[in-house]
């Protein structure tokens, strides 16, 4: 039994990364006007600029190397393919966006409409981003 091809890891984990960042920005198109209004209100604001873009789009890059490196592990086990892609995503984003989802939840920052789109849209960008860093990754 082989180890994690690394290599294809870090370029699916890259594809990954860039799917989830590209979704997460073009999304946030629907909710953000909604998110900068609710942050406002209570007298917080978001930074923009450059400095922001390159963090989420380290994030998007963490995101994306987590997604296949689980992708690339679970493959030994639950077989190579699009199913396991879905399987580890939906697996990721219930250990990783719900909890953060229902913090927001407990701190009555956010609009139901709003978490419900954040949630929806990582739901989708983490699977889409999980199908084509397994669409890149092969073991060694």
């Amino acid at each position: 039994m082989g180890g994690i091809n690394v290599g294809r890891w870090l370029a699916g984990g890259l594809v990954a990364g860039i799917v989830v960042w590209l979704v997460e920005g073009l999304a946030s198109f629907i909710y953000a006007n909604d998110m900068l209004a609710t942050l406002e209100a209570h007298g917080l604001g978001m930074t923009e600029g450059a400095a922001a873009i390159g963090l989420s789009a380290l994030v998007s890059l963490i995101s994306g190397l987590a997604l296949a490196f689980f992708y690339a592990a679970a493959r030994p086990r639950l077989g190579p393919g699009p199913r396991t892609a879905v399987t580890v995503a939906v697996a990721l984003w219930l250990g990783g966006y719900v909890p953060s989802l229902l913090g927001y939840v407990m701190l009555g920052l956010f609009t139901s409409r709003t978490l419900v789109l954040w949630g929806a849209v990582g739901l989708v960008d983490m699977t889409l981003g999980a199908l084509a860093g397994g669409w890149i990754y092969r073991e060694a």
